[in-house]
């Protein structure tokens, strides 16, 4: 039996998400939006606070008549991955987010879409808004650089929060109550490079891979998908084998946590040997690409373009140590579970590569649900990048988590779709990662269930939302907002 006597229409929840597609909120950029946040409760009248990081919690009293339930903590993180097409005039720093409805789901044009976590933020913040839904108090938290090393929540005070009991709006799944979550290890390896003169008789290259579909390097790494990374590397080792290779940058991927769709090396070979080893493979290797990921990437394609002549390369024995480290650093899937049939256990992702001035840089996320394996992958990626000559920071590692599925929390959070919906959602662990990993370490317990939208192709230009579960997640979250207010 429903007990809420008031669900308002999620109109306002479409209304703050359009608001905030219009700060830009990359990872370690959260500055604007944190701005946006301490603006909206102080309109409202609500007390807050805003930590170095950015993280910020809003604190609403109860509905009158639920001033003794338990504070219940609302639990978002405000930044995205920003990617974007390529030729997409796109910067996350200063571009809005264009979306549009097609077919029942909400899309962006050429770029992610933010619904991860933006429609889960905009929920909490609508809820803050009514005061006429009904609520025991509330924290309503969002963190930031969720996406790209978690800095936010592990930094948290213990003061931060006082509420133990935290609904989660993070969750990718509209039909299940994410309940345990993949560990991540995290790491940017620095290799130090040199820059000598070009040779005056080599032809130089641009090689171009274009149009993978990318995804989230977690929910989608089992999916076969291309990894620009890999097939950079796979042509550049073919060139390599028949002739002289000289290479001026290469530059892959957008985002850490994002499976590299898109990626690009320049290169050079001598003039005798242009078309035969470099120009002349565009054809079969197209042809290769369409045989191997025709049906997970119909649109992924190699561009070779002759370019002038660069004035430097870059060191030709470290560029042979990085394709030794990438050709011995796992791409995707190492282990599936044991205990949680068609459940990746361990996986890595090597998601971005950059030639700065004087480095080139290789961002690694392992994941996995046994924190001791995550920990050996991450050290032994780490030790392959050592023998390559360069030095690893460790950005990220965030334990793995795992809730008792048997709590009355979840059996309440349970109980509220059934009445709601009329169907009972799934309790699964994902192999992503979550600041509920964090949140358990750092409040003793604290006990968390992880909700949302079905929300398709996080991280990736292809992100949508599927309109009509923004409704049905908004609704459970209103009835089980009440059913807590209502529980002492």
């Amino acid at each position: 039996m429903k007990i809420a006597n008031y669900i308002p229409s999620s109109d306002a929840v479409l209304k703050i998400f359009s608001e905030l597609n219009q700060i830009p909120r990359p990872s370690h950029h959260e500055e604007r939006v944190a701005d946006y946040l301490c603006q909206f409760a102080q309109r409202l009248g609500l007390d807050y606070t805003r930590d170095e990081r950015n993280c910020v919690v809003i604190r609403k009293p109860a509905t009158p008549g639920h001033e003794h339930a338990e504070t219940i903590v609302i639990l978002n993180h405000c930044d995205m991955v920003a990617v974007a097409d390529k030729g997409v005039d796109f910067d996350p720093l200063n571009s809005p987010i264009k979306t549009y409805v097609e077919d029942g789901w909400m899309h962006a044009r050429g770029t992610s879409l933010g619904a991860d976590n933006g429609i889960g933020l905009s929920m909490a913040l609508a809820i803050l808004a009514d005061d006429k839904i009904t609520h025991g108090p509330l924290e309503v938290v969002a963190t930031t650089n969720e996406e790209d090393g978690m800095t936010g929540a592990s930094a948290l005070a213990p003061e931060f929060i006082k509420g133990r009991k935290v609904v989660n709006l993070d969750s990718e799944d509209y039909d299940t109550i994410t309940t345990g979550a993949a560990g991540a290890y995290l790491q940017i390896h620095h290799l130090p490079i040199a820059r000598m003169h070009a040779p005056r008789t080599h032809q130089w290259f641009r090689i171009t891979i274009e149009g993978g579909r990318g995804g989230h390097s977690g929910v989608d790494i089992n999916k076969k998908r291309a990894s620009a990374t890999t097939l950079l590397w796979a042509l550049l080792n073919a060139i390599a084998a028949e002739t002289i290779v000289n290479v001026g940058a290469i530059n892959v991927g957008d985002a850490s946590a994002s499976i590299a769709g898109n990626g690009e090396a320049l290169i050079c070979v001598p003039a005798e040997d242009a078309r035969e080893q470099v120009a002349d493979r565009e054809a079969h290797f197209n042809r290769w690409l369409a045989e191997e990921y025709g049906k997970t990437d119909p649109n992924i394609r190699c561009v070779i373009t002759p370019i002038d002549p660069q004035s430097e390369i870059i060191n030709p024995h470290q560029i042979a140590a990085l394709m030794t480290a990438l050709e011995q650093t796992p791409q995707g899937v190492i282990a599936m579970s044991e205990s949680m049939p068609g459940t990746v256990h361990t996986s890595n992702n090597v998601g971005r590569i950059r030639t700065e001035v004087d480095e080139i840089t290789v961002s690694t996320h392992t994941r996995s649900f046994d924190d001791t394996e995550m920990r050996t992958v991450g050290e032994q990626i780490r030790d392959l990048f050592a023998e390559a000559g360069a030095t690893s920071e460790l950005v990220m590692s965030a334990p793995a988590w795992q809730e008792n599925q048997n709590s009355d929390f979840l059996r309440l959070t349970s109980d509220t779709f059934a009445d709601v919906l009329g169907w009972r959602p799934r309790m699964v662990a994902m192999h992503f990662v979550l600041e509920a990993g964090f949140f358990a370490e750092k409040f003793p317990g604290i006990e968390m269930a992880s909700i949302g939208p079905r929300i398709v192709e996080p991280h990736s230009t292809s992100e949508r939302v599927e309109m009509r579960t923004i409704d049905d997640i908004w609704r459970v979250t209103i009835e089980l907002l009440a059913r807590l207010a209502t529980t002492r």
